[in-house]
């Protein structure tokens, strides 16, 4: 079968786009889930949406392939253009360009025994002629219906279909803004391409672009918490290469500031607590009954919000909550530090204690995951405490093991103990 550039299957091309760029540097003979004539085509289809992107480089082991994007230079995500190339039948293309012909008139409506008699008018002008019978016809704009872009409106016992009349398209800067920084911001990439080019107003210095890939998976996410729904996402292990179904209510989206990554925090009935799972691992989602704990459970969520650093919602020490403080010494002309403090605290507090010491605390579920960034001020923390005591030792162990393999005087001092 010869290769072509449409998707059918998109959670395979995810799969290779995810391998290129967000792992990248793989030869064709490390890619041993599919074929190697299946890596070709994946590869083949990315170069014909990325080709600008594609990087080369050889290897004694083998040619290794990967993606290169730089954000000063794209203003807009590249990624985009795989959501963008779904593939399709012959007959559903000749369908859809003669029922919008058709139809062509918002204020014309027409049953479906009318429609169809006009395609079998505009087919006959073949002289092999396909057939498309009422069942078909009925069939792809109950489709077209659900998705907004027909109207269908019963008036006694009959159907009548019209056009959905256009709505103005938003302003572009917004357009611009929403599809690089919000989640499922392919819509606005959509809206975009059916606008006159314009001058692009916003760079990103943090352009995070793979979330790009899960956009499917989050738009299924969102319309399950807005119908107040349960469920069932099926997630991958990367490392066991296994996929595992869970049952959940979905009550909210978190995304890192510091990486891009996206979460889904969700109740798990199986465990009776809220957990997250990282969207770029479900590789399914499927909608269940309405639940009818939604509301308290996203309530309970927002009460545990003001103590979670990040995603976590249970401490590895078996204890309900972990207290973290440390103070940090700073000279005349480093007044960014306690504005960096303050700026970055999220759940904690900071305490100016005078010109040139503060102290930062918080409460939360993990404190482990805050240790890179505590690691951000290490060269000015004068004093630092968890009540998590094993967190705390391999922190210090950590410092001193750094002095050593520098070979730098002090790394067997207590001065952080």
């Amino acid at each position: 079968m010869a290769y072509h550039e449409l998707v059918k299957n998109f959670n395979c091309i995810r799969d290779y786009m995810r391998e290129f760029y967000v792992y990248g540097f793989k030869s064709r003979d490390e890619f041993t889930k599919k074929s190697a004539r299946s890596y070709d085509d994946e590869r083949r289809r990315l170069e014909s949406w990325l080709g600008d992107y594609m990087k080369f480089r050889q290897t004694p082991d083998g040619k290794n392939v990967f993606l290169s994007i730089d954000s000063r230079v794209s203003r807009h995500n590249p990624l985009y253009k795989a959501w963008k190339a779904k593939s399709f039948t012959d007959g559903d293309i000749t369908l859809h360009f003669m029922i919008f012909d058709i139809l062509s008139d918002p204020e014309k409506r027409m049953t479906i025994r009318e429609i169809t008699s006009r395609i079998d008018e505009y087919l006959s002008a073949f002289s092999k002629p396909r057939v498309f019978d009422e069942s078909t016809v009925r069939k792809k704009l109950k489709e077209y219906a659900a998705e907004g872009i027909v109207t269908a409106e019963k008036r006694g016992r009959t159907v009548y279909y019209r056009r959905t009349e256009q709505t103005c398209l938003p302003d572009t800067a917004l357009l611009d803004f929403f599809s690089e920084a919000a989640p499922c911001g392919v819509v606005g990439s959509f809206l975009l391409d059916k606008v006159a080019p314009h001058e692009e107003p916003f760079a990103f210095k943090h352009h995070y672009i793979t979330g790009a890939m899960d956009s499917e998976v989050l738009c299924s996410i969102f319309m399950a918490m807005r119908e107040k729904r349960s469920v069932t996402i099926e997630t991958v292990n990367r490392y066991k290469d296994h996929v595992v179904k869970h049952d959940v209510v979905p009550l909210r989206i978190m995304i890192s500031v510091q990486s891009g990554r996206q979460y889904l925090m969700a109740y798990v009935p199986h465990f009776n607590r809220i957990t997250s799972f990282r969207t770029d691992n479900i590789v399914s989602v499927k909608m269940n009954e309405v639940s009818n704990q939604f509301e308290e459970l996203r309530k309970k969520l927002d009460g545990m919000l003001p103590h979670m650093w990040g995603v976590s919602t249970q401490s590895r020490s078996g204890k309900r909550m972990e207290h973290i403080e440390f103070t940090v010494r700073y000279a005349d002309d480093e007044r960014h530090i306690p504005k960096r403090l303050e700026r970055e605290k999220r759940v904690g507090t900071v305490e100016h204690l005078d010109h040139n010491t503060s102290r930062f605390s918080a409460d939360v579920f993990d404190s482990s995951e805050m240790i890179p960034w505590i690691r951000t001020f290490i060269c000015r923390i004068t004093d630092i405490c968890f009540s998590n005591k094993k967190l705390e030792a391999q922190f210090i162990r950590d410092i001193k093991d750094m002095y050593l393999l520098y070979g730098l005087e002090g790394g067997g001092n207590d001065d952080l103990q």
